[in-house]
């Protein structure tokens, strides 16, 4: 199993919304390098859902893969897209602030690559940052 984060502004799609439909396909990327971590995510894989402007940027829970890449229908260009399904809301976030005053998190892509709205978490940050959200 693979990790990773994904993001979203909450005007554009809330983890509130996610919560309520329970599953959606994961559409819109228009960065190669996001693209590809949408193609190498696999059915089963864990992702932090990470809401980056209302309020403080943070992550919100974890949604899993349910469906692996195909064609974004938003577009008939060469994007893709992959289905996610809520998996667990958090009732206190872990803010981008937390993390990136974590020493064991500072070579974590949404600490040096904040921009990139598809993101792979090495396994150790998944773990820090679930120890971070029960320390709460």
């Amino acid at each position: 199993m693979q990790y990773w984060l994904i993001k979203s502004d909450p005007e554009t799609y809330s983890f509130e919304q996610m919560k309520k439909d329970k599953r959606t396909f994961w559409d819109g990327v228009r960065n190669y390098a996001a693209r590809n971590h949408l193609r190498s995510m696999k059915k089963g894989d864990l992702c932090f859902f990470y809401e980056s402007m209302r309020g403080e940027p943070a992550i919100r829970g974890v949604v899993k893969v349910v469906k692996e890449h195909y064609q974004d229908p938003t577009t008939t260009e060469d994007w893709s897209c992959v289905d996610v399904e809520f998996v667990e809301g958090w009732k206190t976030p872990v803010t981008l602030k937390e993390i990136k005053a974590n020493k064991k998190l500072s070579q974590m892509a949404l600490v040096r690559l904040a921009r990139l709205s598809v993101q792979p978490v090495r396994e150790d940050e998944w773990e820090e940052i679930l120890r971070m959200k029960e320390k709460k």
